[in-house]
């Protein structure tokens, strides 16, 4: 937000748009080491959660890990750099579903402003407790086939959440008043676009691995590709 100097006229806010002509930042999170397997999760206090599964394997993912050691996961996103303004809010919501009893997508990103529809897909019980440390938390019970709308005031990264009902269910939201954000792939890759010229700090967050910076520089019409690297231990 541009501020107005005392002394003279109030001055417009500032909007900013994806720059149709800016770099796409392409790259990859990896993990150098050894990932040992996940524990098994235990699905037979709840019957219901256990027939959604069907006789699956269920593991926690708190790592999920890809191909050549990548990350699965990881939200990366701009941390500082770009122009002080007010970026639009994207009309369309983000949602974060509860399917056979785990929430799809584990790590998720919404704007500022942006609707987060949490979304029931099973057929019980679930309840989300988004545990805001900045924002405003909240605790509500989803019924089967039901869905909540929420919204996030401010910057913040991360909003964990959890079902109270079933303690393995964990997700994440990051919240940022920009749309430079993006979540890995099953291949540990990711892509963030239309990022205009600058130089900027670029931020991998993981809910085990911790976070990493880099200081990227976007030259006009040149893409741009990192990769950052975890160690196991």
């Amino acid at each position: 937000m541009w501020l107005a100097a005392c002394s003279g006229p109030e001055q417009p806010i500032a909007e900013s748009k994806p720059d149709a002509g800016g770099v796409t930042l392409t790259g990859q999170v990896m993990v150098d080491g050894s990932v040992p397997p996940s524990d098994v999760i235990r699905l037979d206090g709840d019957p219901k959660c256990l027939a959604l599964a069907a006789g699956e394997e269920r593991r926690g993912e708190y790592v999920v890990m890809g191909p050549g050691n990548t990350l699965q996961n990881a939200f990366v996103y701009v941390k500082d750099g770009l122009p002080a303004a007010m970026y639009p809010v994207p009309a369309q919501p983000v949602v974060l579903d509860q399917q056979k009893c785990r929430y799809v997508p584990r790590v998720i990103g919404v704007q500022v402003g942006q609707q987060l529809t949490v979304r029931n897909s099973d057929p019980l019980l679930h309840n989300v407790r988004a545990e805001s440390a900045i924002n405003e938390p909240f605790d509500v019970g989803t019924p089967q086939h039901m869905e909540v709308p929420k919204t996030f005031a401010t910057r913040e990264v991360m909003v964990p959440v959890k079902c109270n009902v079933h303690p393995w269910m964990n997700g994440y939201v990051g919240v940022l008043e920009h749309p430079y954000f993006a979540v890995t792939d099953a291949s540990g890759r990711f892509s963030i676009a239309a990022l205009p010229p600058g130089t900027y700090t670029i931020e991998v967050w993981h809910e085990r691995f911790g976070t990493q910076t880099q200081q990227v520089t976007i030259a006009p019409r040149v893409e741009k590709a990192v990769t950052f690297s975890y160690k196991a231990s």
